[in-house]
């Protein structure tokens, strides 16, 4: 698919608008070390942000988890200026989480492959294995911080009817079948929408109007804030990047996500059914 139906598409681009633009991004391959190895997109480096999360989303903690992710950012490569197009193997969590932290910086042109090196090799598009020299650079971007929600947010949308809460995890996740914190069940009030239900059998984004469709059937709409979660916000990165470019003016993603809810005693937690 193109990125066309949605009201602003600035977080994707297609394999085909990639190898127009091939001398003017920065590739940031974000796949792990392995796959890289295999094979990537000629002049790709390599950052596999994975695993890089925040369990304490109080003011300090947050504070230095952007200092930190700035500094990693600056040390592969990636300036604040250069356009920047991120994949992995799909129009993936791991990219979506990347291009949401550039986003969410202050970066103005930082774009996900729609369909990752799928769609690349599905167009006849080579890959490579060699290496990229990366040279250190600066990036100065601040944190946004109307992009993003903390716990005491979350708390205060608990009983908000103008907030809701969207928890993008599997059904096991959120109906509390599958433990992956000190404590399982789902934030009470949120909406269950699998965060792979926007990608189509190929993994990339669906027509903006089914997407559109799929959200406001559940009360997501545009005139709510919307709060996506996951585990640690990177599925819930890439709901928050369909609803920006579906045009919803008020969407925060919890960054701390259920690593940080689902470990803490005094959260809210709801088994759904009981």
């Amino acid at each position: 698919m193109t990125a066309e139906g949605f009201a602003d598409p600035k977080f994707v681009v297609t394999a085909a608008g990639l190898k127009e633009r091939m001398g003017d991004v920065t590739i940031i391959d974000v796949r792990p070390s392995a796959d890289f190895a295999r094979g990537h997109i000629e002049g790709a480096k390599h950052f596999d942000l994975y695993g890089i999360s925040l369990s304490d989303t109080s003011q300090d903690p947050l504070n230095a988890f952007f200092w930190t992710i700035k500094a990693l950012f600056a040390l592969r490569g990636l300036g604040d200026s250069t356009p920047i197009v991120v994949y992995d193997h799909e129009s993936g969590e791991r990219a979506a989480r990347g291009v949401w932290l550039l986003d969410v910086l202050g970066h103005s042109d930082a774009k996900l492959l729609d369909g990752g090196t799928r769609a690349w090799e599905e167009a006849g598009l080579d890959f490579t294995r060699e290496p990229r020299d990366v040279e250190q650079v600066r990036f100065r971007g601040n944190p946004d911080l109307d992009s993003i929600a903390t716990r005491f947010d979350v708390r205060t949308a608990i009983d908000d009817p103008e907030c809701v809460l969207v928890d993008t995890r599997r059904e096991s996740e959120h109906l509390g079948t599958e433990k992956r914190a000190k404590r399982v069940g789902t934030i009470p009030g949120s909406v269950h929408i699998f965060w792979r239900d926007h990608l189509d059998e190929k993994g990339a984004f669906r027509p903006a109007g089914e997407i559109r469709e799929l959200y406001e059937s559940k009360g997501v709409t545009p005139d709510k804030t919307i709060i996506p979660y996951c585990q640690g916000a990177y599925r819930s990165a890439n709901t928050s990047l369909v609803l920006g470019m579906l045009g919803y003016p008020k969407v925060k993603n919890y960054l701390g996500s259920w690593w940080e809810w689902g470990n803490r005693n005094d959260s809210q937690i709801v088994l759904p059914g009981e």
